[in-house]
């Protein structure tokens, strides 16, 4: 089924050309030939053939689709809850938990018709660019099982690169579904922060993170957000309505009319992109153009200050989220305790990784008393500045473009010597999360070495249905 839209294989069902359990098991098929890749911490064979099983019956029986988004066969990050299955966030502290209901955007998905065929493989908390750092190992990118998938949706990416489901559900904080689809080729997009619920979504960043979509196309991440988007009651940051499914469709806005679109200028003599990838980012500028709109260079002064800003910010917040797994309520505990402080720490040292605790303790400085004012109040001014200028550019602009990663995928065994470098690797997609923007990344090329790479497209806040238009668009005019 490589290559085909969730339109296709709707048909391909009415018309008795398919079956989901044809569909399930080629998806089936593919997990099992890909296992070396680790993509997968769990596969719901016998629930989804179940659940294929009683697709099939009903559209013999009634000649129609059961809903909206059956066909839609997902993968979900394992750090969403779904009910009656663990949910483990890539860490040992939650070792045994399960979840005891669904996350609402994966309720809504399930009510819409489609199933879920597995868990995903991701970053501890999805504290990571690599989707190394993660109790069940390393994912491992298709287009080179020695190099990384992207982090924190490795797992995600890796599943759609694969053809392993039609749409993988991630989590987005800062680039953690657009990075790791840029590493594998793949459309990755994050709503607009309060545009889908977050309730049962593992917290690492509260007012960062949002679910977001890996698919091999943006109509079937647009098919998917008509349904993810509704309102719930459970999650007080979302919005009220409907704005996306609500809000008009292509042709009633700006079907063939021409974007006006910014390019930070920084960006064009930045150190941080690769050669190849300044070489990709002006070409896609000048295909843009060839498109009949409008491209244009603004000064950016915030950029240095993207990457401290988000992780001091970021990290603040993981101390506090994190607080709630001390060995008590669920999770893991430690063994051997003399004291009630003694089975805290234990059981924190011993459930946490490196990673993790490197962030928590970072956060914990930061709140501290005798750094507060010098380090998180000033973040927290500094994210009002480029939120303020962002809102501004998009008065004046319909989107601006951006790389995706500064690098391709590095080799697992590897590692950039510099940790820093990996935390720099995020500078162009924590500029969204910052804002609570919506972005994605689309396939761009392939590097030298056979590498994919992406580019990014961002647009104003409940811009959403606008932004994946316009990449429809885009995806049009290349291929014809």
């Amino acid at each position: 089924m490589e290559g085909k839209d969730l339109r296709y294989i709707q048909t391909e069902l009415l018309n008795g050309n398919l079956t989901m359990q044809q569909l399930v098991k080629y998806y089936l098929s593919q997990i099992e030939k890909t296992s070396h890749l680790n993509a997968y911490t769990e596969i719901f064979r016998e629930e989804v053939m179940h659940a294929a099983e009683q697709i099939d019956h009903h559209i013999r029986t009634h000649q129609q689709l059961p809903g909206p988004l059956t066909g839609c066969v997902i993968s979900v990050k394992d750090l969403i809850c779904i009910k009656d299955h663990k949910v483990s966030a890539g860490s040992r502290i939650l070792d045994g938990f399960r979840s005891v209901y669904h996350a609402t955007a994966i309720q809504y998905m399930l009510e819409a018709g489609a199933v879920i065929i597995g868990r995903t493989n991701c970053d501890e908390f999805g504290m990571g660019s690599a989707s190394t750092h993660c109790i069940h190992g390393a994912v491992r990118n298709a287009a080179d099982p020695d190099r990384i998938a992207g982090g924190s949706s490795g797992g995600a990416a890796v599943a759609v690169q694969i053809d392993s489901c039609l749409v993988a559900v991630g989590t987005d904080t800062g680039g953690s579904v657009r990075q790791p689809a840029s590493m594998c080729g793949v459309y990755g997009f994050k709503p607009t922060y309060g545009l889908v619920s977050r309730y049962g979504l593992i917290a690492y960043a509260s007012s960062f993170d949002q679910i977001g979509l890996l698919a091999h196309n943006p109509e079937d991440i647009h098919r998917v957000m008509e349904i993810i988007s509704s309102a719930d009651p459970m999650d007080v940051t979302m919005y009220r309505n409907r704005l996306y499914a609500d809000s008009p469709d292509q042709e009633d806005t700006f079907a063939g009319s021409p974007q006006k679109i910014a390019v930070f200028k920084e960006l064009l003599n930045s150190d941080n992109m690769d050669s190849a990838f300044a070489w990709a980012f002006r070409q896609n500028i000048q295909r843009i153009q060839s498109q009949g709109h409008e491209v244009e260079e603004i000064s950016f002064p915030w950029l240095d200050y993207l990457v401290p800003c988000y992780y001091i910010l970021t990290t603040a917040e993981a101390s506090s989220n994190l607080s709630r797994y001390d060995g008590v309520r669920y999770g893991y505990r430690t063994a051997q305790y003399q004291s009630l402080e003694e089975m805290y720490v234990k059981s924190r040292t011993e459930g946490f990784g490196h990673e993790v605790k490197k962030r928590i303790m970072l956060g914990t400085f930061v709140l501290s008393e005798a750094y507060y004012d010098a380090y998180y109040t000033k973040a927290q001014k500094v994210r009002r500045l480029i939120h303020d200028f962002m809102d501004t550019l998009f008065k004046n602009y319909d989107f601006l473009l951006l790389p995706t990663v500064t690098q391709t995928a590095w080799e697992i065994q590897n590692p950039p010597s510099d940790p820093l470098k990996v935390y720099m690797s995020d500078i162009y997609t924590v500029l969204a999360n910052l804002c609570g923007l919506p972005a994605i990344s689309v396939p761009e090329a392939l590097d030298e070495s056979g590498l994919p790479f992406g580019m990014q497209c961002v647009s104003g806040k409940k811009q959403d249905k606008k932004l994946l238009h316009h990449v429809m668009d885009m995806q049009k005019w290349h291929n014809s």
